[in-house]
């Protein structure tokens, strides 16, 4: 109540000091700054990372800088035009894989959200709404993608969830050359976390969700991944990929302390507002 009353007193001072255009403009020049300022402490958390795998990471149609590590894991791996899964996809507008669409790539959405977008003239993409939970999601995959469970990228981003899900799909034979996760990051270094399994589990906005950076590295190791890098931007996904790939990215350090990234979760938004025509466009480029 007190900030509420700081704010109603803020604005009331000034409405009397200044006429009405130039609060306008006062309220641009602060978010200017304020974007501004956000960027720089963006690049400044890619530059002095201790992964200099971080610094790859680049603004596209994902959440925050995870599209330019996709793209440079992809390069690496001569990836072409392959083959993705992704369950939690928003409304379609903000989403991991987006951008693999965007170069030819083919997949499958699930997400419990209705897109706002159409993919009536998308032929690379398959969508289903649907909660997901660990007993319903090898039968969407199937259903969806067929039973050849091999595929090139699988992205997660459950906001609960998301460790038990991961651990069904790879105990039932999904596999991948690159696994993007949303990991806690509350829980730096060697703690390992999860949320108790909750299949109606819906996030709340606080820090109660998923698990820790160590113990998808527990899961994903007993399956033959290793983590090579979490975004640096908000520290908010780790990517696994398959641990005999792991020559292709000498510069990754060994240490786990020093690829895990803290929470940044202040995203400026980055260019110009991402546009439903825009997404649309792409969509509809078969």
């Amino acid at each position: 109540m007190q900030i509420k009353r700081l704010k109603k007193s803020f604005k009331q001072i000034l409405h009397k000091v200044f006429p009405g255009a130039q609060i306008m403009k006062l309220r641009e020049e602060v978010r200017l700054l304020s974007e501004y300022t956000l960027q720089a402490e963006i690049s400044r958390r890619q530059r002095e990372h201790p992964n200099p795998f971080c610094r790859f990471g680049a603004f596209g149609f994902s959440q925050a800088d995870e599209d330019g590590i996709t793209l440079e894991i992809v390069r690496r791996l001569q990836i072409d035009k392959g083959r993705f899964l992704e369950l939690g996809v928003g409304d379609g507008l903000e989403n991991n894989t987006l951008i693999l669409l965007a170069s030819g790539w083919r997949g499958v959405w699930l997400g419990g959200e209705d897109l706002r977008v159409s993919l009536k003239k998308c032929n690379r993409l398959k969508f289903e709404q649907a909660w997901i939970t660990r007993d319903n999601v090898i039968d969407l995959i199937k259903k969806n993608i067929g039973h050849d469970l091999n595929l090139d990228l699988v992205s997660l981003d459950l906001d609960g969830n998301d460790l038990f899900v991961a651990e069904t799909m790879l105990e039932e034979g999904v596999s991948a050359s690159i696994f993007i996760v949303e990991y806690n990051s509350r829980f730096p270094g060697e703690v390992d976390f999860s949320i108790d399994y909750d299949p109606q589990h819906t996030w709340t906005g606080g820090d109660y969700f998923g698990a820790s950076l160590q113990a998808f590295c527990n899961l994903f190791e007993r399956f033959g991944y290793s983590l090579i890098c979490c975004n640096a931007a908000t520290g908010g996904n780790a990517f696994f990929v398959q641990t005999n790939n792991l020559d292709k990215f000498p510069e990754v350090p060994k240490n786990r302390r020093d690829i895990y990234s803290s929470p940044f979760f202040y995203v400026p938004n980055i260019g110009h507002v991402k546009s439903v025509k825009t997404i649309q466009r792409v969509l509809d480029s078969n």
